[in-house]
């Protein structure tokens, strides 16, 4: 629990992210299949009965649910549906048949999540599911099943680690519930399988040259508002980054699907206004090039985080530019959380706010 030579724990635990995800995957990934014998053969047969899910977090959870709503869509095939917990506890909510409910909470105390799922429990799902980061936490008692992220102790109120270990938890169960309803899937074939099994080493390098994410956070300094814009996995990880900036930086940030721009907010674009694109070079990339055309017709300054493929494409119309690995469509939205975290914890420490333990919030949320 110490900082181990880091300025801040938000620091430690942002560099710790390739060994908190190896935690992760251990005992659950090899070369070419994923094992999930602590689900049980009980949990099986719930996975083949499974036709849709509903997944219940609050703040970067929700996020990190919000992306793996398009991964068990895309990968798995199965329905999905995403809720902020404090909105579904006080509504009617009608449920599909097999329909498997989600808690997703770092701490597993958080308040709203905990009532969510106890109010599901006598709902009629399927079956009740945690992923949570806390073994024997009042979620994981609550719950049918329980999948751990073994991120370790995550002190900063910031969540860094545990986000992305949640990301990899929910790769793997949307690998699995494919694995359960399809048969011979060859992973040492998938391109998928495979970069999730080489994910540590993938974000070591990029961690090697954070140099870049401080230059980037220095030309946010005076900025009076930020935008993020993503598509696709790439929209909630945009809502992550703005939030993690308002967090730690108190600064004024948004993040939107950038298809929405003209929808209003293309009106708030104006001489200087940092918008920090995530745009790996995808199905979506023309799409939000157009995007980030609009932007600096409007005097406004891109920041794009792309890769090679895709600053290439764009870099005529950036102000800045981050070159990541190439990536796919499940593994970008955990590499590209990197420098999300990185330029918000660089612009908070120009800024001189307490990095560990902003004003006004706690690490757990245990009231409503």
């Amino acid at each position: 629990t110490d900082k181990q030579g880091y300025r801040h724990y938000m620091m430690k635990e942002i560099f710790f992210q390739p060994d908190a995800i190896s935690k992760t995957l251990k005992g659950r990934i090899t070369k070419d299949q994923v094992i999930t014998k602590e689900f049980g053969e009980s949990a099986d047969l719930i996975f083949s009965k499974t036709e849709c899910i509903k997944i219940v977090a609050c703040g970067t959870s929700y996020h990190a649910g919000l992306i793996a709503a398009y991964w068990m869509e895309k990968v798995a095939n199965i329905h999905c549906q995403v809720e902020i917990a404090s909105e579904y506890r006080y509504r009617k909510s009608v449920i599909l048949d097999n329909t498997l409910f989600v808690a997703v909470s770092q701490s597993g105390e958080t308040a709203d999540t905990l009532a969510a799922l106890r109010t599901a429990k006598d709902a009629g799902y399927l079956s009740t599911l945690v992923i949570c980061n806390v073994d024997e936490s009042s979620l994981t008692r609550d719950s049918a099943l329980c999948f751990l992220t073994h991120a370790g102790t995550e002190i900063g109120v910031a969540s860094t680690k545990a986000f992305t270990s949640q990301l990899a938890v929910f790769a793997l169960l949307a690998l699995h519930i494919k694995k359960n309803n399809m048969q011979n899937i060859d992973y040492a074939k998938d391109t998928i399988f495979q970069s999730l099994f080489e994910m540590q080493q993938t974000m070591r390098r990029i961690l090697k040259n954070s140099k870049k994410f401080e230059e980037v956070a220095h030309s946010l300094r005076d900025a009076k508002s930020i935008f993020y814009i993503g598509r696709g996995p790439m929209y909630p990880l945009a809502l992550e980054g703005a939030l993690k900036l308002k967090e730690i930086t108190y600064k004024h940030c948004e993040g939107y699907a950038a298809g929405e721009l003209k929808h209003g907010p293309l009106a708030l674009i104006e001489d200087d206004i940092p918008v920090i694109a995530l745009a790996p070079y995808d199905e979506n990339f023309l799409k939000i090039l157009s995007n980030i055309q609009e932007i600096k017709a409007r005097n406004g300054k891109i920041i794009l985080i792309s890769d090679s493929k895709g600053v290439d494409k764009a870099k005529k119309y950036c102000d800045q530019t981050i070159v990541l690995p190439n990536t796919n469509f499940v593994t970008s939205a955990i590499l590209y959380s990197l420098p999300v975290q990185l330029i918000a914890y660089h612009l908070a420490v120009l800024l001189g706010t307490d990095v560990d333990q902003p004003r006004n919030l706690a690490k757990s949320v245990t009231v409503e």
